[in-house]
């Protein structure tokens, strides 16, 4: 193991050491505070903040991808990672490298003692795993230097961590029930948080939304000066047809039409994704009256990856990870098996956390699948498999249970293997879609299926 990785894994075992992710408390005065000690890296850049209830990261990558493609040096910061942490922050397109990792660390670590002691006279807990991630990639991304910063939200808006960053443009994907709890139990709640991200004289672009949700943003960026636009009303995805690898698109811009664009991800929802991403990267640009050059938008949709979300990881069986790990993200994969791709029977492995709606999942999956290999993530926060497989039972669906993975997964490519029209879908947790990712390279999955 090289010294940078060393050292970047150090990095990785002190952030583990803090509160973990799903430890929220609104209080992102913390975060600024580090930031102020730091003279404020997150102003260095333009950002472009992001958030919603699914569809964040996929789009925040496609957005990314066509800032590089226009020649400027990009930064993006997404969560969780699949497989390793240098994931979530990535610089020109790749994973941060661990020597920079390392270097940033060392630049905030001196101040993070400070502010602990602060908050401890104060009464209040330390700075936690995602506020010294946030800042970690803030950082890095002034070190880099980068031109623009494309950043998810990792909770809600309005007092996540990376609300200290001044957004230039504010992107929407669609906002439903999700962590209820920390947002809110209605639509109209979890869009007031979500709304938070709105900065004064800011461009707003967002998906199709609920009337709740689109009466909160309309009324808050009034209130900031921001400008606003639409998916469906103001741009839209105008057409889509299934490509090899991928699928055709047609959007109408904020500034121009893209008649025939190659997109290399299937899903009816990635175009939409794409939609949406165009227009983002229109308002920063130059808004309603500067296009996006043809070959630029061609190699930016071009280069586009999304990994976890219906990636490819076997053949003969086919077997496709998705991270859909929430209701409206099942949705959206249910019709993606539907439409995008051509098998009569799908083998559904599922694993789920269980803070998420578990329920909710089965009820929109099972129906599209005929066999169910229930099984558990790699966390001490999974659902066991065994009350997976009672909800599936509860609705009819057939089912078998594998405390493991790789058990679940030698099963069902096994049932997959038996027929040339069957297939195999693994889904329910970003957790479970890194295991299957780290575990098809592992074991080799596009050779084929080997008894």
């Amino acid at each position: 193991m090289s010294r940078d990785r060393e050292r970047a894994d150090a990095v990785y075992t002190a952030l583990l050491e803090r509160a973990g992710e799903r430890w929220v408390q609104p209080r992102k005065e913390r975060t600024a505070r580090l930031l102020a000690l730091m003279d404020d890296p997150q102003k260095t850049y333009r950002v472009v903040h992001l958030t919603g209830t699914n569809g964040k990261t996929s789009t925040a990558r496609m957005i990314e991808s066509l800032l590089r493609a226009h020649g400027l040096r990009t930064g993006l910061f997404t969560s969780p990672h699949l497989e390793r942490f240098t994931e979530r922050i990535m610089i020109d397109g790749e994973p941060i490298a661990d020597g920079a990792v390392a270097d940033a660390w060392d630049e905030i670590a001196p101040f993070v003692g400070i502010v602990d002691a602060e908050l401890e006279a104060a009464g209040d807990a330390p700075l936690t795993f995602f506020e010294l991630l946030t800042v970690l990639a803030f950082e890095a991304c002034a070190d880099a230097p980068v031109d623009v910063l494309v950043l998810e939200v990792g909770m809600g808006g309005s007092w996540d961590s990376t609300n200290t960053a001044d957004g230039d443009v504010a992107v929407f994907t669609p906002i439903d029930l999700d962590h209820a709890d920390r947002l809110g139990d209605t639509i109209e709640k979890i869009a007031e948080v979500k709304a938070g991200i709105i900065k004064d004289g800011a461009a707003v672009v967002s998906s199709r939304q609920t009337l709740e949700a689109e009466t909160v943003l309309r009324r808050v960026a009034a209130a900031h000066g921001a400008s606003i636009a639409f998916e469906g009303q103001d741009f839209a995805l105008a057409e889509q047809r299934l490509a090899v690898g991928g699928q055709q698109i047609t959007v109408r811009g904020l500034a121009g039409e893209y008649r025939d664009e190659y997109l290399p991800l299937y899903g009816e929802h990635q175009g939409f994704n794409a939609a949406l991403a165009i227009a983002a990267v229109e308002s920063l640009i130059g808004g309603a009256q500067r296009a996006i050059v043809g070959d630029v938008l061609a190699d930016g949709l071009q280069g586009v990856t999304s990994p976890g979300r219906l990636q490819l990881l076997g053949v003969a069986p086919t077997v496709i990870v998705d991270a859909a790990h929430n209701p409206h993200g099942a949705r959206a994969l249910a019709a993606a098996l539907k439409d995008s791709f051509d098998f009569d029977e799908w083998g559904l492995v599922l694993g789920v956390l269980s803070d998420k709606d578990a329920a909710g999942i089965v009820q929109t999956l099972v129906p599209a699948t005929a066999h169910v290999f229930a099984t558990a993530p790699d966390s001490e926060r999974a659902s066991d498999a065994d009350s997976i497989a009672d909800l599936v039972e509860g609705i009819g669906g057939r089912v078998t249970v594998h405390p493991a993975l790789a058990e679940a997964a030698d099963a069902a490519r096994e049932w997959a293997a038996s027929s040339d029209r069957r297939a195999v879908i693994i889904a329910g947790s970003v957790v479970l879609a890194g295991e299957a990712i780290a575990l098809a390279a592992d074991e080799d999955w596009k050779s084929g299926w080997r008894a």
